[in-house]
């Protein structure tokens, strides 16, 4: 679910991709206004799944992963940190607590703002699936061996 999930550099909040069109993307906002528009090929599009944090032990950690253990540690609830209001010292204080040992030289308090304003934006919209289940990954492993036996 969270590679259909996209960040568009320049556009605050979140979007689902929805379509291809010729030369663009149909995205819809994660939201309840649920308004469509195009990505072009200009726009910095990147999918949630595709995105990491760096840690301390020279392993990236999806964020993904880390969603899951927002949502262990606030028990699937929205954060009761404003990202826009928190400080600098808040902000710090959550990420350290949902991951220990990140990159203190690589992460960004902008980037932690991101995480929690991104993770807020999709609990409260209904998706707490972050990362896919075994059986999905087990199904689609099975397929992808079927298509090249077959091939």
């Amino acid at each position: 679910m969270i590679r259909q999930i996209l960040a568009i550099a320049g556009k605050p909040g979140l979007y689902k991709l929805v379509s291809r069109g010729n030369r663009n993307l149909i995205v819809e906002t994660v939201d309840a206004q649920k308004k469509r528009m195009p990505a072009f090929g200009t726009d910095q599009v990147v999918s949630l799944g595709d995105i990491s944090i760096y840690t301390n032990d020279d392993k990236e950690v999806s964020l993904a992963s880390v969603f899951e253990s927002i949502k262990t540690n606030y028990e699937g609830k929205e954060i009761p940190l404003s990202a826009k209001k928190a400080s600098q010292e808040e902000i710090i204080a959550f990420f350290e607590k949902v991951l220990p040992n990140y990159d203190t030289d690589r992460v960004r308090v902008s980037d932690m703002r991101k995480v929690l304003s991104w993770y807020n934006i999709l609990i409260s919209n209904g998706i707490d699936e972050f990362e896919p289940k075994k059986e999905e990954e087990t199904e689609t492993d099975s397929q992808s061996e079927t298509e090249t036996t077959e091939a």
